[in-house]
């Protein structure tokens, strides 16, 4: 991009996507500084609703207030978790998106106000989520335990921990990272006892589809790795036709050797029913179709439903 150019950038207004926009922010300062950049931060009907997201039309409740004011002209960049970006619809006509950050921890946490574990825990710990994916996992590992649903941001979440609502949390460990609490960690779970959300830990800029100069600039900011990964997975979610009250979980990682691979899980919501499929290949939109394919001859579809 040559010349000046004062770049809006539009997002939530929650405490950490705030602070996912402030690193755009500095990535651009670094890369671009003759750019300036505004944050324009919105409410969305998924940040005011505090029920069931099914019920309020799924993960799409936190984007397409934020999608509306890209095609509307009023921001010129957004920025969005890929895993609140719906999976079984396409993007926004007119949208694209334009660059995948270097992505971070996907893993699941426990958060404990003690530091218990979550093999230690007493059964019948409440454990806050509303997840259906982890709900699935938990039902599967730990059966004793007991999910409970909890809405609201990050912050909001750790101070009902705190005040005793629930006895443990489950979250993303890339969340507390960004928003400043990594030391809430209590246990990490590894990548095939959790399989992570799709999109986990990768932070997608959207932009115009016919604005070039823009989508030049936010492309320097890309991962072509983060991309390809979650280009896999998303494949795979979008066949199933996933959403957010679908227990699937999906991570794609680039090997050594520069293929990738593919580990999904499909659970029923009692853990009694787990398909596994984990496969490799080099190009991400053919590893996505050929997992989502081995999952349906297991009958995903069916548990789905």
């Amino acid at each position: 991009m040559s010349g000046f150019r004062s770049l809006r950038v539009g997002t939530r207004n929650s405490p950490m996507a705030l602070a996912q926009v402030e690193r755009v922010r500095k990535m651009l300062a670094d890369r671009h500084p003759q750019v300036s950049v505004e944050v324009v931060s919105m409410t969305t009907s998924g940040d005011r609703w505090q029920g069931r997201l099914a019920d309020l039309g799924g993960k799409g409740a936190f984007t397409k207030e934020v999608d509306a004011a890209l095609l509307a002209g009023d921001v010129d960049v957004v920025v969005h978790c890929v895993k609140d970006v719906p999976g079984d619809r396409p993007t926004p006509a007119g949208t694209v998106m334009a660059a995948y950050l270097r992505r971070d921890d996907v893993r699941d946490c426990l958060v404990h106000p003690a530091g218990t574990r979550v093999e230690e825990l007493p059964p019948g710990a409440r454990i806050g989520t509303s997840a259906v994916r982890r709900v699935a996992q938990l039902a599967l590992h730990w059966p004793e335990l007991t999910p409970v649903p909890i809405r609201g941001n990050a912050n909001t979440r750790l101070a009902k921990l705190d005040a005793g609502e629930y006895d443990a949390l489950m979250l993303a460990v890339s969340g507390l990272g960004r928003i400043g609490q990594p030391h809430r960690i209590t246990q990490m779970f590894d990548v095939d006892v959790m399989v992570p959300a799709v999109g986990s830990g990768t932070l997608v800029l959207q932009c115009r589809e016919d604005d070039v100069e823009i989508r030049d600039l936010v492309a320097t900011l890309g991962d072509d790795a983060a991309r390809r990964e979650t280009l896999a997975e998303r494949t795979m979610l979008h066949i199933l036709q996933g959403s957010c009250d679908s227990p699937i979980g999906g991570y794609a990682r680039t090997e050594p050797d520069g293929r990738i691979s593919l580990r999904a899980r499909v659970a029923s919501l009692d853990g009694k029913t787990v398909l596994d499929v984990h496969e490799w290949a080099t190009d991400p939109t053919t590893l996505g179709t050929s997992v989502a394919a081995a999952l349906m001859r297991q009958g995903a579809l069916d548990l789905l439903r």
